[in-house]
């Protein structure tokens, strides 16, 4: 049963009398367990609705259209608790966090409803053969799976779970029914590398077209790993040797498949000093969150913007923070811009990650703590220009506890947050 909370005003709800208090036990029979049985069967042009009041049962019946909204709310978005990990993986970045920071941090998600929803990965050790068929007679598709080895006895090993061998079988079962997948490989030197990787690509293509996509991103290490499984990063020709592993493979896909189904995240090529492949290689993009294919798009974007632009003699001066793998790549865009903008002033300065570590430098684990302190004694101009990637969705809070609002307070600048979005970069740099 879920508990609706709100009754939106004259919808379908309202006007079959269903309260806030009311449980919904069941929808034209079917049981109502989270949003997903929820969702589903609602669309339904006549629905017959059994709620519990109080103590007694009844039943409402409502006509709507098919796809409409009854028009309830409810405690929680899932309408049931999160599903956690029960996994110990030995590259856990959650694991790597130092105490002290927001609780809602050390959380860790593997709930497949979420995957559906909002594009979280899962494991699939915490579901069970019951979970499978109803994703599949839901149709939820894509669902994104992190995949890291088709090896069953190296999964287990690499997740710390009994069950994470096993369960590989899923991946099979969803794909024969015709559910896409989005896989994700978490590279770990020495342990899924190598000939593992290749086994792990050559079994994840082998389901190609229903698995769409897979992305090969390296594991991310904090310098908090007292006690944790021993692993070092990737070296420079080691991210090479390893772009030049899956491009091959991909580029194999591509002449059998018509597609290369895997790819690099931006992080190995940066990390290797090599070209990022252009915006057509990542035919649409389908693991940009990942961060496969982020800069080609930001860069086709920028250069798409700029040359519907004719470029004035405005001035402003402003500051741009980022880490230490997308600066480079920074200096590029704002020297694009100011070739048409002559007059703007643009200070890129690149963070380096003394909260979690050297190794870590991704702009979205830039914090709050260091930007402040590197910052301290720099020129800012009127604006400092930060990706939103590094403050909490809503853009309030920075990972290490930081309001938007100290550090503006501390630096003395107003903060401007800005979306991987070559279009709304340009934007926000000329000052519209």
């Amino acid at each position: 049963m879920v508990c609706i909370k709100e009754v939106e005003r004259f919808s379908p709800a309202e006007k079959a009398k269903l309260l806030p208090g009311d449980k919904i036990i069941s929808i034209n029979g079917n049981e109502i367990k989270d949003v997903l049985d929820y969702r589903y069967y609602i669309c339904e042009k006549k629905l017959s609705v059994r709620v519990l009041r109080g103590e007694e049962e009844k039943t409402f019946n409502i006509k709507k259209g098919e796809y409409d909204d009854l028009g309830l709310e409810f405690e929680t978005f899932l309408m049931d608790n999160k599903h956690s990990c029960r996994n110990k993986c030995i590259f856990c970045f959650i694991d790597q966090l130092p105490k002290g920071m927001r609780d809602t941090l050390y959380f860790k998600d593997d709930d497949s409803r979420l995957s559906f929803l909002q594009g979280n990965y899962i494991t699939l050790t915490n579901m069970t053969e019951e979970d499978i068929d109803r994703i599949i007679k839901m149709r939820m598709s894509p669902i994104n799976i992190s995949v890291h080895t088709t090896d069953p006895e190296l999964r287990v090993k690499m997740l710390k779970n009994p069950r994470s061998g096993e369960v590989l079988s899923y991946i099979k079962k969803l794909a024969d029914a015709g559910i896409e997948i989005n896989a994700q490989i978490v590279l770990c030197r020495g342990i899924n590398d190598g000939e593992n990787l290749e086994r792990t690509m050559h079994d994840l293509a082998c389901l190609y077209p229903q698995v769409s996509s897979v992305s090969v991103v390296p594991a991310g290490l904090t310098k908090y790993r007292d006690g944790l499984y021993p692993l070092t990063p990737f070296t420079k020709e080691e991210s090479a040797a390893v772009v030049a592993q899956v491009e091959a493979f991909a580029a194999a896909c591509k002449n059998s498949l018509g597609s290369s189904i895997i790819y690099c995240g931006d992080e190995l090529y940066l990390e290797a000093d090599l070209p990022l492949p252009d915006g057509e290689y990542y035919e649409g993009y389908s693991q940009i969150e990942n961060g496969v294919g982020m800069i080609a798009s930001m860069k086709d974007e920028l250069d798409s913007a700029l040359e519907d632009e004719e470029g004035d003699e405005s001035e402003r001066t402003l500051s741009i923070a980022t880490g230490h793998a997308a600066y480079g790549f920074i200096l590029e865009c704002t020297e694009k811009i100011k070739a048409k903008f002559p007059n703007i002033k643009v200070n890129v300065y690149e963070i380096k990650n003394d909260f979690f570590g050297e190794s870590v430098t991704v702009a979205g684990l830039v914090t709050g703590r260091d930007l402040a302190a590197q910052l301290a004694d720099k020129e800012l101009g009127e604006e400092l220009l930060l990706p939103s990637c590094m403050l909490r969705y809503g853009g309030d809070l920075f990972l290490c506890g930081k309001s938007r609002e100290e550090i503006e307070e501390e630096l003395s600048v107003r903060i401007t947050l800005c979306e991987n979005d070559g279009y709304e970069f340009l934007e926000k740099v000329i000052g519209r």
